[in-house]
Parts: structure tokens; C-alpha cells; sequence
């Protein structure tokens, strides 16, 4: 058993069972014994004499191996009481109340289950239209995507896994305009990946220049038009500034169906990759391409005989999933059932490259991808069409493509390529088809204590080719590329390649290769330096369409407000700081300012804050006759004011002590309308805010006042966004253990603790 230290924490934080304590009680053997030997179970349906052990056998052998991976939910749930498998779910939303409300409920029981779900709100009348029952007027599907994400916050997937959405709304919807402005604050709907549903209709226009029409769903006729190119600028605009929304072709998914007699695809999971009717699901698993190899005469080669036999039996392991799973709705069951889709892919293909000498940035690169995917796509269809020899085709045959070819299948679908995430933590390999980020890195092992890793294969030549150093590690590990550092073999430079060494161009090459052998989609991130221009953008978006890929999602380096993944430090991160020579200046012997009363769960809070011609300079905290905790107001005014004259930038202060909540506050605040703040430090925090802004109209000339009466309406802005502002402080690094975080298929993830959030 091979698996990193890294990979074993993440197990151990997230996937081995715990007790009621949360002591872990399995081992990592444990867990893959519990999921082969349920998921093998699945044979006895078809054959009471089926030999389980020995599939269970052969199962655990792929995963122990790390060679395979099932989807998160199957390796958490599988065994359990839960016994919810599948990692991917599409709800519709109808155009009522009712209809809107049932989704909200179902989306919650999914999540909590630990799924992920997408939804396309274009059924949804716009914003404005008439409501014949009530008499009023329709809010439109931006406001119900709010309602949504207010519901996702509120569900926490079994403890491990948060909420995901994914919000799709077709380009030719009379609200689109809105939609695609909707993130462009990135504290808004933080729980949604958004993408905008794009018709052949539509891009035809965009290539002419010319006006296309918006269809009212409730009527299904035009009520008004757009000019198609400056619709799509706007998309591009909003995707250069924030990396959203992303597009959709779904002319081009549903062209592509296998099941065209049941309807229309309308939406896709969380990540994008994979398409589903209203209440289908879908189970995933990825193979591992960097343990498909093998050395030969010259080098490594992939083997193929091994891949061949371990695509076997993940089509085997797949389609047990889909009779062991416990599903969390009855609809989703008969629909899931009907379909049978899997979504077989793979990770480590970075990783497989490196081995082979091959860059990812040339065609020998995405010719090899051609080459791969073809092959697991054949060989899945194969092993699909045996077990539908023994097993029967998959219900919903009448109404497929199959049918009219005279090709027996299992499964609607076989193919995907997901994400990966943690998954491919726990694997040891590159996430998804994506590029690796980094050759080396720093993960924080401890508080005080942090552990250099590099990729062991570059880590291996680098040692045989004797340009090996501690220092030179640590350096590639700063800077995130090899491509301009002095003591690396250009050959090297040349194969070990990196995200942001790759041009947009080559990541889409690639993309749409694997999507040429994929039945579902790729879910793929083109990173763009910061310097790239909407330009840039537009063209790869033009190039995905061309190259036949059904959707895409980009992220520009820096495009967030607090950098979300930065492969260089900040001028100010790499100077170098003595902490030892950092003081807080002396107490100035006068002073201004300001005293304000604020009622707390405890009573009232008397905060002073104080200023002087170098700006804020102190804070000051008196618990009234009530009680409450003096000391820890105390504690928190003194270290702010040891911060702010030590120089540290008021607003950063302010942003870490907004937002932080007290229980007896928020039990209080629930009966007492006085109470605006969510705890003592948040109220701290806020008086700062409201001195700051009266310091600086004073230093503009603009004010003489020094009493400054308290915002009602902005403080309960801030009561109900301080969720959303929490996060966005954090975004940087990961709230679970402060590690840079990679964005994926517009999701993010940690890499140091396997922490993932979308939206």
C-alpha cells in the first residue's frame, strides 16, 4: 500500500468511519474492504450463486493499487446506513411555487446525502411577468437562485461534504442579462457554479453580428430581442472578471444524447461534465493513467493490456453502484434505473506525460489523449454490451440510439471526465486531465510546521540528472514553474510543464480531445495569466465551439477580489520581515474619537475607538452591570490596538472581526430588535469601520461631526451577508487549514487537507 502521508490525512478527516466521538475506527484497508465488499454484493441479483469474494477480490485489488477510484460518495457511504453512492444529481424546477419549493426540499435531502445538484431555472417566467393566481408579479429566477443558496448554506453534506449547485439559464431566456451580471459580486450565491445555457441559434448569431429573440417560457413566445455579440462580450466580460458563468452548448449535448425519446437534457452537475435528465443521477469513477504504464526497451509505454482489464471492472463496479445504491428519491431511483449511466474517466494523465516524456503542450500530447480515450471508451462499450448479455439492456433501450443500431447495451452512457478532487489526493495522482499546478509546493503539516513536496517523478530525474537541491526545490515551489529557472536541463524545462506554462490554446486542444471519446463531458479549467485580455478569453470560448467541447469554464489568475490561486508571492510576501524588529508605536498622549453604546447578549457594550494624526490607535471595551465575558472584550481591544500601532491596516482588522458570531448574541438578537450585532468582536469590528470612514472624511474635509449614528439598513446588510463575507476574507487559502486552494471545473479544492467548495 502505497498511499502519502497527505493522501492518509485526508482519509482520515473525511472518508474513515469515526465513532460517535469522532475517533476514526477503520483503516484505509478497512474502508476499500467495506466498498468493494458492498459494491459486490451487487451481483447477487442476477446470479445467487455469483462468487462476491472473489469480485470483492479483485475490486479491493484496483483500489488498494490505487490504480481506480470511485466518486466520494460511494467510498464515504458505501456500507453504511446511508448507503447514498452516487456524486451527482439534476432536479427540474417547475414554473410554480409548489413546483420551485418541492426542488428546494429535494435539494436539501440530496445534500444532506451527499450529493450535488444542477438545476436550469429557465423554465422559471421572468422577472416582471404576470401571476394570474395571486395577481401580482413574477420575482424572475435570479431571485429563486437566492432562495437556493440560502438552503444549501443551511445543509451540511453527513459532516464532510458541503452543498454544491450548479445554475443554468438558457441564453435566449428574457432575464439572462441579469443572470449573467449575477456573481459579479463573488459574495452572492456562493453556494451555485452558474453557467449560461448557449443554442446553435445563438452562436450562429454571434458569428453574423445579428439579433437574436427572447422566449418568455411561461408563454413560449418572443417578447423581445438581443444583439447576439454584445450578449456574448458580456459573458466574457463577467467570465474575465470573476471566472462566471461559464457556457453550456446544449444543442450540443442533446444532439449528442443516447436517450433522445426521453426528453431534454437541461442541465448539468456542479462541475459541468455531466449532463443528466430531470431526476437522473450518476455514479463516477476515475482510473489512474499514471499506474497505466510500464517500462519497456526504451523507456516507458502505456499498458494497455492492464488498462483494458481495470476498465472491465470498473464498468462491472459501476453498474453494481447502481443497484446497491439507496437513493435519496423515489423519482431518482426509477430514473436512474432507467438510464443505467456511468461515467467512467480518468486522473494522472499529467502525471502518465511526465513519465512518457511527452508535453502536454504539443499535438503528440493531445494525440496521445485521443488515443487513450478512445480506447477506455471501446472497451467500455464492450464490457457494457457482456453485461448486457447476462444482465439485460438498461429499460429506457426503446427509446435510445441503441436501439435503431441493434446494439445491446447496459448502460445509456459509459464516459465522463470528472474533476477529481480529493479523490485524486487520496490516489497520488494529477487531478483529472488538468495540468499539475505546481512541480513542488509547501503543505502545512502542522500550526508551526510545514513539509516541501515534489512531484516524486521530477523529484526521481532530477536526482539521476544530479541538478537536485533542497534550495532549488524550495525556489520551484515559490515561483510554481520551472520554465526561466537557472539549473534546470532545458529538456526538463521543456516536458515538466505547468498550468500556467500552458497557453489557453493547448488547454482547450486537449479538452476537446478527450470530449471527442467522452459520451458525457470534460470537465476542464483554461487557466489564463493575469495579464490576459477579454480578447483572449472570446477567442478560447470561439476555439471551445469550434473544437466540438459542450461547455466550457476558464479562470483568469487574480481575477477575484483576495486571490483565490497565485503561483508567485506578493512583493509583500517575499520581503523579508525580522518580526523581531516589529513594535507597536507608544501610546500618543492625545487623543480623539469616539464612544458608542451596543447592546449584546450580555447587555450593553461600551466601545471606544481612538484616533490621532496617524490614523486609528486604540480601542477600548466596558461590559455594563450585566455581566458578561469583560475579559475576552478586553483581550480582543488590546491585541487590536497592539496591531494597529504596529502598523497593520485597520481594514484588516476590521475584515477578521466582522462576521464572528456568539451564541448568547445571536439567542438574544432573536427576541431583542436592539441587538444588531452578531457578537462582541463583530461589534468591535464595526465601530472601527464606522471611525475609519469618519476619520477619513475628517482628513478629506468633508465632516467635523464625531458622533456618527448607526446604519440600520447597512448593518443588516451585513448581518445577512456575514456568512458570504467570512468566506470571501478566507478565499485566499483554505478555511480548514490555510493552504492555497486550485480551482477546478469552477470549484475549488484544497490540496493540502481535501477540503472542496463550489460556487
Amino acid at each position: 500500500m502505497s498511499f502519502s502521508d497527505n493522501a492518509k490525512m485526508v482519509l482520515e478527516r473525511r472518508y474513515l468511519t469515526k465513532d460517535l466521538n469522532g475517533n476514526v475506527v477503520e483503516t484505509i484497508e478497512g474502508m476499500i474492504k467495506r466498498v468493494s465488499d458492498f459494491v459486490a454484493l451487487g451481483d447477487l441479483i442476477y446470479d445467487e450463486k455469483s462468487n462476491v469474494e472473489e469480485l470483492s477480490d479483485r475490486f479491493y485489488e484496483i483500489m488498494i493499487n490505487q490504480e481506480f477510484m470511485p466518486n466520494s460518495p460511494t467510498l464515504m457511504n458505501a456500507g453504511k446506513e446511508l448507503g447514498q453512492l452516487s456524486a451527482c444529481f439534476v432536479l427540474p424546477i417547475e414554473d410554480s411555487m409548489e413546483g420551485i419549493f418541492d426542488a428546494i426540499k429535494n435539494s436539501a435531502l440530496i445534500h444532506k446525502s451527499g450529493g450535488g445538484t444542477g438545476f436550469s431555472f429557465s423554465r422559471l417566467r421572468p422577472k416582471g411577468a404576470s401571476v394570474k393566481s395571486t395577481g401580482g408579479v413574477a420575482s424572475g429566477p435570479i431571485s429563486f437562485m437566492k432562495v437556493f443558496n440560502s438552503a444549501t448554506e443551511a445543509v451540511k453534506q453527513g459532516g464532510t461534504r458541503r452543498g454544491a449547485n450548479m445554475g443554468i439559464l438558457r441564453v435566449d431566456h428574457p432575464d439572462i442579462m441579469e443572470f449573467i451580471g449575477s456573481k459579479q459580486d463573488t459574495r452572492e450565491i456562493t453556494n451555485f457554479n452558474i453557467s449560461v445555457g448557449i443554442t446553435e441559434r445563438f452562436m450562429e448569431a454571434v458569428e453574423k453580428g445579428e439579433d437574436y429573440e427572447l422566449i418568455d417560457p411561461h408563454i413560449n413566445k418572443a417578447v423581445g430581442k438581443l444583439n447576439a455579440r454584445e450578449v456574448f462580450k458580456c459573458i466574457v466580460d463577467m467570465a474575465w472578471s470573476t471566472g462566471e458563468p461559464g457556457i453550456i452548448f446544449l444543442d450540443r449535448i442533446n444532439n449528442g444524447s443516447t436517450v433522445p425519446g426521453l426528453g431534454e437534457m437541461e442541465s448539468t452537475n456542479p462541475c459541468g461534465e455531466q449532463p443528466l435528465l430531470p431526476y437522473e443521477s450518476c455514479n463516477l469513477g476515475s482510473i489512474n493513467l499514471a499506474k497505466m504504464i510500464k517500462e519497456g526497451s526504451n523507456g516507458y509505454e502505456v499498458d494497455y493490456d492492464r488498462l483494458g482489464e481495470v476498465v472491465d471492472l470498473c464498468v462491472h463496479f459501476l453498474d453494481n453502484v447502481i443497484d446497491v445504491n439507496k437513493y435519496p428519491l423515489p423519482e431518482i431511483d426509477k430514473m436512474t434505473k432507467s438510464t443505467r449511466k456511468i461515467g467512467l474517466g480518468v486522473m494522472g494523465f499529467a502525471d502518465m506525460l511526465y513519465y512518457l516524456d511527452i508535453p502536454y503542450n504539443c499535438q503528440e500530447g493531445v494525440d496521445l489523449a485521443e488515443e487513450i480515450m478512445e480506447f477506455i471508451d471501446t472497451r467500455s462499450k464492450k464490457k457494457s454490451q457482456e453485461l448486457a448479455e447476462i444482465r439485460g439492456v438498461f429499460p429506457a433501450y426503446e427509446h435510445s440510439i441503441f436501439k435503431e443500431q441493434g446494439i445491446k447495451m447496459r448502460n445509456a452512457t459509459t464516459t465522463t471526465i470528472a474533476p477529481t478532487g480529493t479523490i485524486s489526493i487520496i490516489a497520488g495522482a494529477s487531478s483529472g486531465v488538468e495540468p499539475l499546478f505546481a512541480i513542488s509546493f509547501v503543505r502545512h503539516v502542522m500550526d508551526d510546521d510545514n513539509l516541501l513536496e515534489v512531484h516524486p517523478y521530477f523529484e526521481k530525474i532530477a536526482k539521476e540528472r544530479g541538478f537536485y537541491s533542497e534550495e532549488l526545490m524550495e525556489k520551484i515551489a515559490e515561483e510554481g514553474t520551472i520554465a526561466h529557472m537557472e539549473g534546470v536541463p532545458e529538456d526538463i524545462k521543456k516536458i515538466f510543464v505547468t498550468a500556467h506554462d500552458i497557453s489557453p490554446f493547448w488547454h482547450i486542444k486537449m479538452q476537446a480531445a478527450f470530449q471527442k471519446y467522452v459520451d458525457n463531458a470534460v470537465s476542464k479549467t483554461v487557466n489564463f495569466t493575469n495579464e490576459a485580455t477579454r480578447e483572449d478569453v472570446e477567442d478560447v470560448y470561439k476555439l471551445a465551439y469550434k473544437l466540438g467541447c459542450k461547455g466550457v469554464t476558464i479562470y483568469r489568475d487574480g481575477s477575484r477580489d483576495n486571490q483565490v490561486l497565485s503561483t508567485k508571492k506578493k512583493d509583500s510576501d517575499v520581503k523579508s520581515t525580522d518580526s523581531s524588529n516589529i513594535k507597536p508605536r507608544q501610546r500618543p498622549s492625545i487623543t480623539q474619537g469616539m464612544t458608542e453604546k451596543v447592546r449584546v447578549g450580555c447587555g450593553n457594550l461600551y466601545i471606544t475607538v481612538n484616533y490621532d494624526e496617524n490614523g486609528i490607535c486604540e480601542v477600548f471595551t466596558n461590559v455594563g452591570r450585566a455581566g458578561g465575558c469583560p475579559s475576552q472584550s478586553e483581550a480582543t481591544s488590546r491585541l487590536t490596538s497592539i496591531a494597529l500601532r504596529s502598523g497593520m491596516d485597520v481594514k484588516e482588522v476590521i475584515e477578521q472581526l466582522k462576521g464572528i458570531r456568539c451564541h448568547s448574541t445571536l439567542r438574544q438578537r432573536a427576541t431583542n430588535k436592539d441587538i444588531k450585532v452578531l457578537s462582541c468582536p463583530d461589534a468591535i469590528g464595526k465601530a472601527l469601520e464606522r471611525v475609519m470612514n469618519t476619520y477619513v472624511e475628517i482628513e478629506n474635509g468633508s465632516s467635523n461631526e464625531m458622533f456618527l449614528e448607526i446604519e440600520e439598513d447597512k448593518v443588516e446588510k451585513d448581518i445577512n451577508k456575514e456568512k458570504e463575507n467570512t468566506m470571501k476574507s478566507k478565499e485566499a487559502s483554505c478555511p480548514e487549514c490555510g493552504h492555497k486552494v486550485d480551482h477546478e471545473g469552477g470549484c475549488m479544492i484544497c490540496r493540502n487537507c481535501g477540503f472542496s467548495r463550489c460556487g
